[in-house]
């Protein structure tokens, strides 16, 4: 299940953006006396008295009128003004938020324009009760109350009638744990989802590196638009798909069925060039989908070559635990399918790869160093050139990720590790191992008891986890290695 969306409301300059760096404990919102400043939606996992929930912070709210103002200003001036645009995608975390943190300033007081920005959550609100959606729980934050004395300029926001009132301080932290347990205490506690047996796989990658074109040719009919125009899909698409496999069985070749979950996403692009509105909230959905896949294929357009928002995508997958395989796409662009048959020759551990393949094989694993064990295919799928190889492969990354380790061969492998490299000293003490063992899947997770875990260099860290790829592969999926200290040391 996806984590709750928290949302941050409010208009213009009242402190959301202080109250986000505050709660999440880093400055990942620009902060600004001018309003306007939050052009586009930021989000950030939190936790809260072991309660995770997204915390999502937008730009302000504005009426109509005042907008349009703005607008009429703007185009005098000859600038581009992205008013509407801020309205529009705070309005959408609104559409889709668990719980409304509705942001004002307990310095100023109420003011029209707060007055006006309830009437518009109001409106939202019974709309989604009209389609049948929860409505979320509204909390209003008296944002800057250190200026104020306890509950001093906070009360007459209860004339908004929208719920209860907390006076808090982004700057100072005042208040920020009492608002806190408020909004825990409003995620909705929904009954536990019936189990999800399907195999959750998501396509992402930056616009117009082909994920759509990959989709259709996936589920085999168009259900998703396939466009040029990079930033089509906006939203992120469930299908869901049955896909039978041949593999070898004891009287030889057999079918196997697998249920899947195919999830498309929209492009995402770096966090500069990402346009307020829709497309801000398609990324946030992206995201979302990452979140809840198994296995993430990173889609990469050969033409581009690899460049910094490959990478950057390659660490949200790397911070979110996932187990990925590469797809660089568009490879008819560089060889004829028709000519690759011809003059592939087979490497182990890739399959049959031409000259070209291999060179840019070094490319990808130069680039995405950090995740070494993500297999990578080159795929046309304009084409349908080996595109029946990514689920196949897509499912071998997601068994590895289920995949469970014998206690005594760990602690084989790990005895056989120290031979033949003896474990690190510093300051003239000796890192010592007692025992292994796996503790976790999904990633598969082992725990090491040492002396004292300070002792681990990270290359011997590394160097244990080479070890127990060499021995069961792991392939496209991380493991999580930690040490643990004996007490009585």
């Amino acid at each position: 299940m996806s984590k709750a969306l928290v949302a941050l409301v409010g208009r213009p300059n009242v402190g959301k953006s202080t109250l986000f760096n505050k709660i999440v404990g880093e400055r990942l919102s620009v902060v600004d006396d001018r309003p306007g400043t939050t052009r586009d939606r930021i989000q950030a996992p939190v936790e809260w008295n072991g309660v995770g929930f997204t915390l999502v912070d937008t730009g302000g709210i504005e009426p109509l009128e005042a907008l349009r103002n703005k607008e009429k200003k703007a185009m005098a001036e000859g600038s581009q003004d992205f008013v509407f645009e801020i309205r529009e995608q705070a309005e959408m975390a609104i559409a889709e938020a668990d719980v409304l943190v509705f942001t004002t300033d307990a310095q100023v007081g109420l003011t029209g324009a707060d007055s006006a920005v309830a009437e518009i959550i109001r409106k939202l609100m019974g709309q989604r009760q009209a389609t049948g959606k929860p409505v979320p729980t509204v909390i209003v934050a008296a944002s800057k109350a250190e200026a104020q004395g306890p509950k001093t300029g906070s009360m007459e926001f209860y004339a908004l009638g929208l719920g209860e009132v907390l006076p808090t301080s982004g700057i100072h932290g005042d208040g920020v744990g009492d608002l806190l347990d408020a909004v825990v205490n409003a995620i909705p506690k929904h009954a536990p989802d019936a189990p999800d047996e399907t195999v959750k796989i998501a396509l992402v990658g930056r616009p117009n590196v082909g994920k759509s074109s990959m989709f259709n040719r996936l589920i085999g009919e168009p259900r998703v638009i396939v466009s040029p125009v990079a930033g089509t899909t906006r939203d992120a698409i469930d299908t869901l798909i049955e896909f039978n496999e041949k593999v070898q069985g004891g009287a030889g070749e057999e079918a196997q069925s697998h249920q899947i979950t195919l999830i498309d996403t929209a492009g995402i692009r770096k966090r500069g060039t990402i346009e307020p509105g829709v497309e801000k909230y398609s990324v946030l959905r992206a995201f979302k989908a990452m979140e809840r896949a198994d296995v993430v294929v990173l889609m990469l357009d050969v033409t581009d070559g690899i460049i910094a928002q490959d990478e950057h995508i390659a660490g949200y997958i790397q911070d979110e635990n996932k187990s990925a395989i590469v797809c660089v796409n568009k490879w008819d662009e560089v060889e004829s399918p028709e000519k690759i048959d011809r003059i592939a020759k087979h490497v182990e551990g890739y399959g049959y790869l031409t000259q070209k393949m291999t060179e840019f094989l070094k490319v990808v694993q130069g680039r995405l160093n950090f995740m070494p064990y993500m297999p990578a295919l080159f795929t046309s799928a304009k084409m349908g050139f080996r595109t029946d190889q990514v689920f196949s492969t897509a499912l071998r990354a997601y068994e590895s990720r289920s995949m469970r380790i014998p206690t005594s061969d760990v602690n084989r492998i790990l005895r056989e590790a120290m031979e033949k490299h003896s474990p690190p000293s510093k300051g003239g003490r000796f890192l010592k191992f007692y025992f292994g063992s796996q503790v976790g899947v999904n990633p598969p997770h082992f725990v090491f008891q040492v002396n004292d875990p300070k002792l681990v260099h990270f290359s011997y860290k590394r160097f244990l986890e080479n070890r127990l790829r060499d021995e069961y592969g792991f392939m496209g999926t991380p493991i999580n290695i930690s040490f643990k200290g004996r007490k009585d040391e």
